[in-house]
C-alpha cells in the first residue's frame, strides 16, 4: 500500500454540512482537477477554495503534497504547504512532520548552513525577519570578515556558491507565489535594460527620487510589488546588487512557475 492509499481521507470529516458546495464529492473532484491544471493561476485559485473547506481541504493539500512530492517545488506546492504549517490541525502538523519535516525546499547547502529557520520563518510568512535572516547567510557564506562586519562587499559577492544561492531563492520563490526571490530581481532588471533607475522604483525600492526607510517603509507581506524581497538592506547599492544578480548561479536557477 501506497503512502496515498494510506492516507484516510474519512479521518477528516467535520461537523459542518458535508453537503455544501465546498464539500460536495463532485466539487472536490473539480478542484483536484483543476489541481493538475498547467496554470499556476488555476492551480491557485483552486487551492484557496480547497483551503475555505476546513479539514476535508486540509486532506486533499495532503494528497496533493504527497503526490507532487517527486517534483520541483513551484509556489503552488508552497501555498499548499503554509496552509497545512498554519492550520489548527494535529493530523496536519503530523503530517508535516512524517513527510517534509524541513519543509518542500530541499535544504542544501555547500558549506553546510542550516537552512530551517529561513523555511521555518518564510512558510509562516515573518518576511522582515526571514529578510534579516537572509542577509546573515549571505553573510556566513561570504566568510568570516563578512560575517563579523554583518556587510557583504561586491568583491565577496563571487564567491558565494550557487547551491546556497539556490537553496534561498527556492524558498523565497516558493513561499511567496513566485513575487520574491533573487532570480525574480534578476528578471525584472534584465526586462529594464539592467537600467537601475527604473528598477528601484519598480521593486518599491524607490519612489519619488527618494529610497524607501528601512524598515518602517518597506511592505513585508505578498502586497508589496514584485521583486521587493529579499532586501537584505544592505545590499541596496549599484555595486553589490549588479554582482548578486550578474552571478552565475541564476543562468541555471528554477524560476517561478
Amino acid at each position: 500500500m501506497n503512502e496515498l492509499q494510506q492516507l484516510d481521507m474519512s479521518g477528516f470529516t467535520t461537523d459542518s454540512n458535508l453537503s455544501s458546495a465546498t464539500h460536495t464529492a463532485s466539487h472536490l473532484d473539480d478542484l483536484r482537477l483543476k489541481l493538475k491544471s498547467d496554470s499556476p493561476k488555476t492551480q491557485l485559485q483552486a487551492l484557496q477554495d480547497i483551503i475555505q473547506a476546513d479539514e476535508v481541504g486540509l486532506a486533499l493539500l495532503m494528497e496533493f503534497l504527497l503526490e507532487r512530492r517527486a517534483a520541483v517545488p513551484s509556489f503552488v506546492e508552497g501555498t499548499a504547504y503554509q496552509a497545512l504549517y498554519a492550520a489548527n490541525s494535529p493530523k496536519a502538523t503530523d503530517f508535516l512532520q512524517t513527510h517534509f519535516p524541513t519543509g518542500i525546499v530541499p535544504l542544501r547547502s555547500e558549506r553546510n548552513l542550516d537552512y530551517s529557520e529561513l523555511q521555518k520563518l518564510l512558510a509562516q510568512q515573518e518576511l522582515e525577519a526571514a529578510d534579516r535572516l537572509t542577509l546573515e547567510k549571505l553573510c556566513e557564506l561570504a566568510g568570516p570578515a563578512a560575517a563579523q562586519r554583518k556587510w557583504v562587499y561586491f568583491t565577496e559577492v563571487g564567491s558565494l556558491p550557487i547551491t546556497d544561492l539556490h537553496t534561498i531563492n527556492s524558498l523565497w520563490l516558493v513561499h511567496s507565489e513566485g513575487k520574491f526571490g533573487f532570480s525574480v530581481q534578476r528578471e525584472i532588471w534584465l526586462s529594464v535594460g539592467k537600467d537601475w533607475d527604473k528598477l528601484w522604483p519598480k521593486i518599491g525600492w524607490k519612489a519619488a527620487n527618494n529610497w524607501t526607510r528601512y524598515p518602517q517603509g518597506f511592505t513585508w507581506n505578498l502586497s508589496a510589488p514584485r521583486g521587493h524581497l529579499p532586501l537584505s538592506n544592505q545590499l541596496r547599492g549599484v555595486r553589490v546588487m549588479a554582482a548578486l544578480l550578474a552571478h552565475p548561479a541564476w543562468l541555471s536557477a528554477p524560476t517561478a512557475k
